[in-house]
């Protein structure tokens, strides 16, 4: 019988949120808030947006209905990094 190797924070993660899980949110929100980048913003602040443009880029997707598509598939796997 083969044990699993659980030390690791990463086993069972899509690649996304293991990619994702590198940017440091708290210098994120901080140049965000130095640049003054969600001033205007109403539902879709810069991390947010961060996401869902890297999520399309690296999912090769066309469309803006191709992105939410595949972030809607996902939502339950990667929602902890959203907010």
């Amino acid at each position: 019988m083969t044990v699993k190797d659980n030390s690791k924070n990463l086993v069972g993660q899509p690649i996304f949120k293991q990619l994702i899980d590198f940017i440091p949110k708290d210098k994120f929100s901080i140049l965000a808030l130095t640049h003054k980048t969600d001033k205007h913003y109403r539902s879709f602040p810069a991390w947010t947006q961060l996401i869902t443009m890297l999520f399309g880029i690296l999912s090769r997707c066309d469309s803006m209905g191709e992105i939410c598509d595949g972030m809607m598939g996902m939502q339950g796997k990667i929602k902890s990094s959203w907010t």
